[in-house]
């Protein structure tokens, strides 16, 4: 059984959690946003999609993004939300992993559309996995544990 302090500390770690991904989406997407023609480039040296799809999904990502991040930060459309950003996390990084198998040395575009950002390593790829398992967190709360999430006087 979960006592009161501890439905508290579940609450504040998962509102905590909720944020920072939020944040880690909201800036995400600005730069995408503000240079789309740069992240289409971006987009294009990961050589998987086919080339009719490249502009359209540097149109479209970027706003997914910033649309995650209000709905995280908001607490609003949290499923939908939870579940779209573990899917768009784990795809960015089997892109990553597949581009590095491949020996292709890109810059990932994660948060800028310089290529001066670097090429994706070690370093990107830890940080990458734990911000899938915050996400993977979240969406075990709010599908599983919601109750326990968002009613911290309940007994």
């Amino acid at each position: 059984m979960i006592h009161q302090n501890q439905k508290a500390t579940i609450y504040w770690v998962t509102v905590v959690l909720r944020l920072f991904l939020g944040i880690v989406f909201l800036y995400a997407s600005f730069d995408k946003i503000l240079n789309p023609a740069a992240f289409a480039r971006t987009v294009y040296n990961y050589q998987i999609l086919p080339d009719s799809t490249i502009n359209l999904v540097a149109l479209v990502l970027p706003w997914l993004e910033l649309y995650l991040a209000v709905f995280l930060v908001s607490g609003c459309w949290l499923p939908g939300a939870t579940v779209i950003s573990t899917g768009l996390l784990t795809v960015f990084i089997l892109a990553m992993a597949y581009n590095k198998i491949r020996g292709l040395d890109i810059h990932c575009g994660c948060f800028s559309t310089e290529l001066t950002e670097g090429s994706f390593g070690l370093s990107t790829l830890i940080r990458d996995v734990f911000f899938l398992l915050t996400s993977a967190y979240l969406t075990v709360r709010v599908f599983f544990f919601r109750q326990a999430t968002l009613k911290i006087n309940s007994r």
